[in-house]
């Protein structure tokens, strides 16, 4: 392919990407395809001359679209948003198209710079502690955009990790031994609704971190955290890492940073703040309570790649100096991360940022071109607006499902997402999602609120409409209903009866009362 027939195919590209992205409601959210389907359709090894685009291309249609989960449709409501917009994809053609390597300033100064300057306006957006920022005159903190959320995690565990061996190594009244045995004695907390990425982390860091009980809003408090410290440095454990999460995977909790982060200050922890999805919330103001207590915060992740509108990968990750009495975060983790050969210094080594100490792979893409695109084509308003319209949504969703007898919602309803399930046993609850994603016609994912078996239902799409999400809640509506009519079914068998009462479907998208075509009633017999 030459530049002109290149020419001609990125046009037709973009054609096909708009019309895949307003299409999506004619597709099916979750492909049918069966575990393996694609290796017997493509040829068992590479061809050995070069085939046209348009057979390449075609098979994108026939191969790959039918293996696709749709992430960008309006009834995609299994996780958390991963949301690209058209300012977004601009942006990644662009990076792509250039394809810079920004491990040093020297090897592309617009990247670093830019970079810097992005994760700079974020803090300023989400209204963080200026000690986020590079420019701080403490000179200690900044942000860096990584590749996950979970990479961000290991970041911070073994930034922390660094800082507390250095602090007891320094421990003269004490003899601790050698690093391995140091790192033995090391134990971290996070909560039992935190993200995968943090037990993860501790596992290939070799350290142990434990996993907190909740309250009943699913909240690890500080008085846990305290008794829990207290435990292990009786046992001669040394407590160094506190993970909190604000907006759990599962039903969109938050930790109370408030009550963790004193303790973390008093006991010398380093405190992560995972807010990779409800990070973005905090662009509004009125959305700001769980950031209480921010201000005791090591290091701080945001992924806009989730509901910021910008396509992977993108996620933010923030220090901040508030233990640079002791040991400054920044110099943690490029204590960690720095290895310097020769080939990789230039002539201002030292004196500007090198984002290869700020991670841990040497390659660093220009992931904030789209970030920059993202921010100056939305603004903050309209980035704003997008927030509160996805949070509209999903309160008009737990409003129609509060107003069912047959349903439940376990756990409070944050920000765009609404757990929910059938009131009874965990089965009925996990045969009405396995029923909603064998339709097809929307995908839900499944989470755990204390003993219960849950339904997560999130707005993920910029695409969603309220007429989507009524039309989704019929759906779930009558696979509840023939669910619960095969239930009863097999009660009356054993001695029930069924009364099954019709009531006719409202159809006014405006108002909340999609209450149920059918409600099944079980009347035990006397």
């Amino acid at each position: 392919m030459d530049a002109e027939e290149y020419k001609v195919r990125g046009k037709a590209m973009v054609d096909y990407i708009a019309a895949y992205l307003t299409g999506l409601r004619d597709r099916p959210v979750k492909p049918s395809v069966r575990p393996g389907y694609l290796r017997p359709l493509l040829p068992p090894g590479p061809p050995q001359q070069g085939e046209p685009w348009e057979r390449i291309f075609e098979d994108v249609e026939q191969l790959i679209m039918p293996g696709i989960v749709h992430w960008q449709s309006p009834h995609m409501h299994g996780y958390f948003p991963a949301l690209n917009s058209y300012p977004s994809l601009l942006g990644d053609m662009l990076a792509s198209g250039m394809n810079c390597v920004g491990f040093t300033w020297a090897s592309n100064p617009a990247s670093t710079e830019l970079q810097i300057v992005m994760t700079d306006w974020l803090v300023d957006m989400l209204s963080l502690p200026d000690t986020f920022r590079h420019d701080h005159p403490d000179g200690c903190g900044g942000g860096v955009i990584q590749s996950s959320v979970s990479e961000s995690t290991m970041l911070a565990l073994l930034a922390a990790r660094t800082r507390a061996l250095t602090q007891l190594r320094g421990d003269v009244s004490q003899d601790f031994g050698n690093d391995a045995l140091l790192n033995s004695r090391l134990v971290g907390y996070t909560s039992d609704q935190a993200h995968s990425s943090v037990l993860k982390a501790s596992l290939m860091s070799l350290v142990r971190v434990r996993s907190l009980p909740t309250d009943l809003e699913f909240s690890l408090r500080g008085e846990t955290l305290r008794r829990a410290v207290d435990e292990d440095r009786a046992q001669g454990l040394v407590p160094f890492f506190v993970c909190a999460t604000l907006g759990t995977t599962g039903v969109c909790a938050f930790d109370n940073m408030a009550e963790l982060g004193p303790i973390c200050r008093q006991e010398g922890l380093w405190l992560h703040v995972d807010a990779a999805y409800a990070g973005t919330a905090f662009l509004c103001p009125e959305l700001r309570d769980p950031l209480r207590g921010v201000e005791f915060a090591d290091s701080f992740v945001v992924n806009p790649g989730k509901w910021m509108m910008v396509n992977l990968d993108c996620v933010v990750f923030c220090k901040s100096p508030t233990h640079c009495a002791r040991v400054a975060d920044k110099r943690s983790l490029q204590s960690t991360f720095c290895v310097e050969p020769h080939y990789l210094q230039h002539e201002h080594s030292g004196s500007v940022t090198d984002f290869m100490h700020w991670q841990i792979p040497l390659t660093v893409r220009f992931r904030s071109l789209k970030l920059w695109f993202v921010i100056r084509s939305f603004g903050l308003d309209g980035l704003q607006e997008h927030v509160r319209r996805t949070n509209k949504l999903a309160r008009y969703f737990e409003s129609l499902v509060r107003e069912d007898p047959h349903f439940e919602i376990p756990a409070k309803s944050n920000l765009g997402l609404v757990v929910f399930r059938l009131q009874g046993p965990n089965e009925l609850t996990e045969t009405l999602l396995r029923r909603l994603n064998q339709s097809q016609q929307l995908f839900v994912a499944p989470a755990m609120a204390g003993d219960k078996f849950i339904i997560r239902f999130a707005i993920t799409s910029q695409f969603t409409t309220e007429a989507d999400v009524l039309r989704d809640w019929r759906l779930v509506l009558q696979a509840a209903t023939d669910l619960l009519q095969g239930s009863a079914a097999k009660d009356d068998a054993s001695g029930m009866e069924i009364c099954i009462v019709g009531r006719e479907e409202e159809t006014a998208l405006d108002h909340h009362q999609s209450q149920g075509c059918l409600e099944v009633m079980a009347l035990a017999r006397s």
